[in-house]
């Protein structure tokens, strides 16, 4: 048996019945990080730490007192407060800064059982979906390294996918858990704000950020979903799929699609038909130009409060001038510094997006749901696959030179904005490359959405691993 290759569900069953130990994946776990370390996925890895958790864990089950993850490893993106592991954002200031105390959701997966003994590359202060932090070095796609894994949680991604790991968080506030969990044949959910405690995390928006599992399957989503959730989870219903009802919402997500993001994802449009669901073409009335106008204002203007507010909160000793000093990524020191002047996002514009166009924009949704009865919407998680590492500027698709941020999140903006749930899942692979399709569902409604999903996923065959 190949532990490095077991999902966080087949862990634990495995552990419940003995027929392997939390010391024994511990081994494996250290073994395949260290045979895949060029991948860049890990910041911090604390093996004595882990050895010595897992003996734990095994004298726990010995003595009948397992907890539901107990012995399970998860990977952090590093900008999520661990109290035993540096916290650092993936940039130069913060580099061996630890935390006083765990964020609450880790505090909630750790009194669960689950070991917690590596952070994970991202996007420098999660500003960005490739991944390539000019600090830490790139995190590579583990289906093809020269590529770039997305982002921000991408060292999240290359952990899981490259069997370090059965699976981790990551934290998305326009897309950073479901880019990554796409471009690397991954499920990824990003659960309506608030859903989890948005504390101890290094923050870009309040508004839009959350944290997010990534897992190699839904059934894992649904373990660590459970576990964080500030609410009671109560069991998910069965859903039948000829009972669901998923829009296709046709303008910008459909359009402009990478030719083999287009074929998979149409492929498994018809195949969602001929197993009962029925599909609603309809398309979101007047809702993008509200979107275009909420987004940035809204992120700009909340992380030149926020992140100051979370390092004097720290006690680092660390000032906002300090921290961009220590930016090393150009893209990322552009936007930072770029706050700071003139050029900074006006209040007026953040209150409009807030009091405005963010409401507007809800209010068209949820009356997209209500009239149609639809369950979820669906649409290409990103309109292609991985680009080059270094390609942080611009990206070729379909003949064209695009930027490469706004293409990468075109899909997924709306539902971060909207502060609405999304799952991404893997399709297929194009050109040897992962595809992911998303599904994003009606705010709160994050137990509808995964049990939706769960019943979705079994139409999945699942994609070869790297």
């Amino acid at each position: 048996m190949n532990l490095n290759e077991l999902t966080l569900t087949e862990m634990i069953k495995g552990l419940s019945a003995e027929e392997f130990s939390a010391s024994e994946i511990a081994t494996a776990v250290i073994d395949r990080i260290e045979a895949t370390y060029d991948l860049g996925a890990i910041i911090e890895f604390d093996k004595n730490f882990y050895k010595l958790e897992a003996a734990a864990s095994d004298k726990r089950r010995k003595d009948n007192e397992a907890r539901p993850l107990d012995g399970v490893p998860l990977v952090l993106k590093d900008n999520i407060d661990t109290k035993n592991l540096a916290t650092t954002g993936g940039t130069g200031a913060l580099a061996g800064k630890k935390p006083k105390q765990d964020a609450p959701a880790v505090e909630a997966l750790r009194k669960q059982g689950a070991i917690i003994p590596a952070k994970a590359v991202l996007h420098e202060l999660a500003f960005g979906i490739t991944s390539n932090n000019s600090v830490t070095g790139p995190a590579r796609n583990p289906y093809n390294p020269l590529m770039i894994p997305g982002g921000s949680s991408g060292g999240t991604a290359v952990a899981i996918s490259s069997g370090q790991f059965p699976a981790g968080l990551g934290t998305d506030t326009g897309g950073s858990v479901r880019i990554p969990a796409a471009l690397c044949g991954l499920f990824g959910f990003r659960p309506s704000v608030g859903r989890y405690s948005r504390s101890g995390v290094i923050p870009i928006s309040s508004t839009r950020d959350t944290i997010g599992p990534i897992a190699k399957n839904i059934d894992d989503i649904i373990h660590l979903d459970s576990a964080m959730a500030v609410k009671d989870v109560p069991n998910l219903d069965h859903v039948d799929l000829t009972s669901l009802r998923i829009g296709v919402p046709r303008t910008r997500f459909w359009e402009d699609l990478e030719t083999g993001v287009q074929e998979l994802s149409s492929s498994f449009l018809k195949k969602l038909e001929e197993s009962g669901v029925e599909i609603i073409e309809k398309d979101f009335p007047d809702i993008w130009e509200l979107n275009d106008n909420t987004g940035f204002p809204i992120a700009l203007f909340e992380v030149m409060r926020e992140l100051p507010a979370y390092l004097k909160n720290a006690g680092y000793g660390v000032s906002l001038d300090d921290l961009i000093a220590g930016i090393g990524s150009p893209d990322v020191l552009g936007i930072i510094s770029s706050q700071q002047g003139d050029e900074a996002m006006p209040e007026a514009a953040y209150l409009d997006a807030i009091n405005k166009h963010r409401p507007k924009m809800q209010k068209l949704y949820a009356d997209y749901f209500r009239e149609e009865n639809i369950d979820a919407i669906i649409f290409p998680t990103t309109p292609l696959t991985a680009r080059p590492i270094g390609q942080d500027e611009t990206i070729e698709l379909n003949g064209n030179q695009q930027p490469t941020f706004p293409t990468f999140i075109r899909n997924t903006d709306l539902g971060s904005n909207l502060g609405a749930p999304g799952i991404s899942m893997p399709i297929g692979l194009s050109q040897g490359l992962p595809v992911g399709i998303e599904f994003d569902g009606l705010p709160d409604k994050d137990d509808h959405l995964l049990a939706m999903a769960a019943g979705v996923a079994k139409l999945l065959k699942p994609i070869p691993a790297p």
